[in-house]
Parts: C-alpha cells; structure tokens; sequence
C-alpha cells in the first residue's frame, strides 16, 4: 500500500501506549488458556511450559520483524501492506484477503462462544440473538472513535489480567500455607512428579503444539494499531518488547500455578482447569466466575478482531480498481473506515446463522483451526517481507533494530513450517490444514493467470 493512501487513517490518533499494550494481550490471551489449558497439560504435562516458552519466542521475533518494519515507516496502518512493497502486489493480495478472512472466521468463533457463555445464565436467550446484541454492541463502538475502542479493549483486558493474577496469588497462598486439597497437598512436587517430555506420548506431545500456536494469534494485532497511535516511534519499541514477556508471565504463570496446585496427571481434559483450581479452593462457585472471565475474554477478542479486520479490509478496498470495493474506502466523520467496519461485522455475523446448526462445535473446531493454519503462512511471509526489507534502500540501519536477525529468523520460519507440518498428522487439524494448503494453492494459481 502506498503512502498516500495509508495516510487515510491519520485523523485520529487517539491510541496511547497503554492502549496498545492491552489491545495486544486482549487480543492473545482468551479461550486458548482458560478453556485449552486442560487440554494443552494433558497433552504435554508439564512439558508444555517449554512448547509455550519456545513458540513464545517465535511470536517475539514476528513481533520484532513487525516493529522494525513500522518503526522505519510508521505511515502504513498495517504490516501487511510491507509484504506487496517487498514481495510483490500478488503476495501482498493473498495475504490481505488470507488475514481478512481469517481473523473474521476468529471472531466467528469468539461470537459463537460469546452466545454459549450468555446462555449459561440465560439458557433460554437464543444463542442467535445473543450474538447479533454483541455485534451490533462491539461495531457502534467500532465506528465511534479509535479511542473509545482503545478504552473498552483495556477494561476487557483488565479483567482477563485480574483473574490470571488471582490465580496466580491464590496459587502462592496455598503453597506456602501448606493447603491441602481432595487431591493432597498444594507443592512444588506437583509440577515436576514424574516428570517427562513426553509424557504421553511422542504424538500427543506434538498435538500440544497446535493448541499452543493458536494461544498466541492475534499478538501481532499491535501492528494494526501503529499509524493511530500518538508517538508510533516512541510507542512502538516499548510495547513490542513488553507484550511478549507478559503474555509468557501470564501464560507460564498460570500453567505453572494450576499444576503447583493440582497433579497434572490429574488435570481433566476437555474443561477449564482454572474452574477446577477454584473449586479446590473452596470457591464453588468458580464455574459462574471463570464463565464471566470467558465472556469478557471472547468479547475482548471480538472488539480487536472487528478493529483489525476492517483496517485490513480498508486496505484491500484502496488497493483494488473494482468499482465495488472503492465504496469501501468512505470513511466516516469520525475519520473511521465505517464501510470496512461494516462489511467486517457482517462476515461476522455469519456466526448467527451457525449458532442454529447442531454441528456448532464441530464448526467452532475447524473455524479456529483454520484460522490458525492461515496465520502460521501469514507469520512466515512476515519474516520473508522483513528479510527483503533488510536489502531494500528503506533499511534504517539506527532504528529500532531486532537483535541477531541472521540467526532467529531462520530458525522462526523453520519452527513455523514444522508446526504447520505437524497439523497433517494432528487427526482434528488435519481437514483444515489440507484446506488452508488448497486455499494457498488455490489462490497461487488465479494469481498466476492475472495480469500485474
């Protein structure tokens, strides 16, 4: 996207650092830990501490790549517009509509989890109904001012942070007063008792890695944020280095926690194992209170999925000469791309129509996974961009620079290829893995018969 053009977005910078700090953790931390934990320990043990560490690390050097890369031109409004500078407008076009679509089918998938966790209170609210109050909430927000968005994306993500820290804290407690739970006594032996790599299994331990990589999607929703930032060159090194360990504080941290407090031999899959930590507590009524952190979470995530995949689509409308798609670039009084809002929240509002399948579960499955599929090429195209980057005349050798580039992005894009190889053996990933490929594919070839 050219500079021009990105500069559409620049009447209101009303995001401060704070802003773009929680807008990256809301929209990281959600369901992937407080409804896959269980699932994620199961799978690993406490092994899983080193898949989060080291996919941790991954997701740190996109997000450096991203950094750098804005920091030198802070007048794109999305990272994805540096791929079709340095790779080219037919790379750049996958990977706009790829990160459109995918991150419309996450907010799917929040929506429809959204509508679930109403119902736990109101069983008898449909679960349609539930969803289109939600969306009409979270896009009139949307549409009124970046700031506002910023606000209520750092109040969701408050209250995620607060029940982690809860935890966190409670876990400390029991430890140290020797509590004793149904399951003995809480320690430190719990974590490291029997302790494997493997623990069950070479194949279970590879699974943990797709639930793992899908915990982290979404922290590079900072790089959407940057041209409606204050200070983007002051902003943006500061919160790049921050986020990261954060979410690896708060991520191991209560991993950590819920094994100290619990055998992780005998963490049940299949359900939230803070519900379980809380009961074992004495806090029975965890389930309403974790249903209410689950709320929010997926609210949280909804609010920076609408704001990110507008942005996106906004950029695919300014780019393209369909007469169809240039409607898309009116912005509002506000200086807000409202159309590209608009069209993102119906996508979204599809979710609706699925709410009254009885395959919801199975659809919620393969949305997530396939979203997850299509980040993972997404995050690789990222390093490749950033890589051309480093050999264009755009390279600013004193900006905010990553530490060791020849080493950690070979071995990032390396790490990502064998995370997205080990979904085709993963027998719930393996439909939308062979779908991500055919839409790459797919994609590839139409682009191939197009003229530039």
């Amino acid at each position: 996207m050219s500079v021009e053009n990105s500069g559409a977005l620049e009447g209101d910078k009303g995001l401060s650092n704070r802003h773009v700090q929680l807008i990256a953790i809301g929209g990281t931390i959600g369901t992937g830990l407080f409804m896959g934990a269980g699932d994620s320990i199961h799978f690993a043990g406490p092994a899983i501490l080193l898949t989060y560490a080291v996919i941790g690390l991954m997701m740190f050097v996109v997000m450096r790549a991203i950094g750098e890369m804005l920091y030198a031109d802070p007048t794109q409004h999305t990272f994805i517009a540096f791929m079709s500078k340095y790779l080219g407008k037919k790379t750049g076009s996958f990977a706009s509509w790829s990160y459109w679509l995918t991150v419309a089918f996450m907010g799917m998938a929040e929506l429809t989890a959204i509508g679930k966790y109403v119902q736990f209170w109101f069983p008898s609210w449909p679960a349609w109904l539930i969803q289109i109050v939600i969306l009409v909430i979270l896009t009139s927000v949307n549409l009124i001012a970046v700031a506002l968005y910023g606000e209520a994306e750092f109040w969701f993500a408050m209250i995620k942070i607060v029940a982690i820290l809860s935890l966190i804290a409670t876990g400390i407690i029991m430890l140290l007063t020797g509590f004793k739970t149904s399951q003995g006594t809480v320690s430190v032996s719990n974590l490291f008792s029997h302790f494997s790599l493997m623990p069950n299994g070479a194949g279970n331990f590879i699974n943990s890695f797709q639930m793992v990589m899908f915990a982290f999607v979404g922290m590079e929703f900072i790089g959407m944020t940057a041209a409606e930032t204050k200070d983007a060159r002051k902003v943006l090194p500061k919160a790049i280095n921050q986020i990261p360990f954060r979410i690896l504080f708060f991520y191991l941290g209560a991993l950590a926690t819920i094994m100290v407090i619990y055998p992780w031999q005998q963490i049940p899959a299949n359900q939230s194992p803070f519900v379980a930590v809380f009961k074992l507590a004495g806090i029975n009524w965890a389930a309403a209170l974790v249903n209410f952190v689950v709320l929010t979470s997926a609210a949280s995530a909804l609010n920076s999925v609408i704001f990110s995949a507008s942005r996106n689509f906004y950029s695919l409308a300014v780019e393209s000469k369909s007469p169809i798609l240039k409607r898309f670039t009116k912005m509002s009084s506000h200086k807000l791309p409202a159309n590209a809002v608009l069209i993102t929240a119906l996508l979204i509002a599809c979710s609706a129509i699925i709410a009254v399948l009885p395959q919801i579960s199975d659809a919620f499955t393969f949305v997530t996974s396939a979203s997850t599929d299509l980040f993972i090429m997404i995050y690789v195209l990222t390093l490749v961009t950033y890589w051309q980057y480093r050999k264009s005349n755009d390279y600013l050798k004193d900006g905010f620079l990553m530490v060791a580039p020849k080493f950690f992005v070979p071995v990032a894009i390396i790490g990502f290829v064998l995370i997205y190889l080990t979904l085709f053996f993963n027998q719930s990933a393996m439909v939308p893995a062979i779908g991500a490929t055919i839409w790459l594919i797919g994609f590839t070839i139409v682009q191939a018969f197009k003229k530039a």
